[in-house]
């Protein structure tokens, strides 16, 4: 059994580590933040050149299985891997986190776009924004704002004209999180619905604080894909 993992999260890690050595494994990570996290295993890092590329890939390798344990947000890279597995016939399984579910105390504003959260921002907020390095260019061009972005790499231009970048990768505390809140008197969370629990203290602290969230929701899984939540039943499916 050859198996290839599309990687990138602490789900993909894990299922890695589940699986080998017993199962080859081969973890995919798109290359795109330095110093990455690397699961047990075989990795493989770089893209495959879209749907085609990775179908190649597939073939040559004689991959068996193929699931898709990417970020929520990772739109292009599921559906390269829909579109290879149907071009190639090696099964796919989707795993994905649950997402986070609005608690009592939370005031949280549903977006369905980076651009539609933008707008929802009001025009003189203090921004506290954690949609991840390449979303800036959406935030770049709302006058009055002033922003508080973290990522794990440095973001590309163009940004906001009053952004303070910080670099930080979580797991994060509701202790840390609420100094950031009082420190850059903040008003404002604005963040993807990614799930899990390294980076949920930003919530927490923002229900303590007082401070609305605006929540972009993630893009829809392919309805036509078996698509599992934990890492137990993706083994399952693999074991199966």
């Amino acid at each position: 059994m050859r198996v290839l993992i599309l990687g990138g999260t602490a789900e993909a890690r894990a299922l890695a580590a589940e699986l080998h050595p017993q199962t080859y494994v081969v973890t995919s990570l798109a290359g795109r933040v330095t110093n990455p996290r690397l699961p047990v295993g075989e990795v493989r890092e770089g893209g495959f050149g879209g749907p085609d590329g990775l179908a190649a890939w597939l073939a040559a390798e004689r991959i068996d299985l193929l699931v898709d344990a990417t970020h929520p947000f990772a739109a292009r890279m599921t559906a390269s891997a829909v579109a290879a597995s149907a071009a190639t016939g090696v099964p796919l399984l989707i795993l994905r986190r649950p997402g986070w579910t609005e608690g009592p105390g939370d005031a949280w504003l549903r977006a369905r776009s980076l651009e539609e959260a933008a707008a929802l921002i009001g025009s003189e907020a203090r921004v506290f924004l954690t949609t991840g390095r390449r979303s800036l260019p959406v935030f770049a061009a709302l006058p009055g704002r002033w922003f508080l972005a973290r990522s794990v790499d440095p973001p590309e231009p163009p940004v906001p004209a009053n952004v303070r970048v910080l670099l930080d990768r979580g797991p994060y505390t509701v202790a840390g999180e609420t100094v950031l809140i009082r420190e850059h008197r903040l008003d404002v969370l604005v963040t993807k619905d990614s799930g899990g629990p390294m980076t949920t203290a930003k919530l927490v602290a923002a229900r303590e604080a007082g401070l609305p969230v605006i929540m972009v929701n993630r893009p829809p899984v392919p309805p036509e894909i078996p698509f599992v939540e934990t890492v137990a039943d993706a083994v399952a499916w693999v074991q199966g």
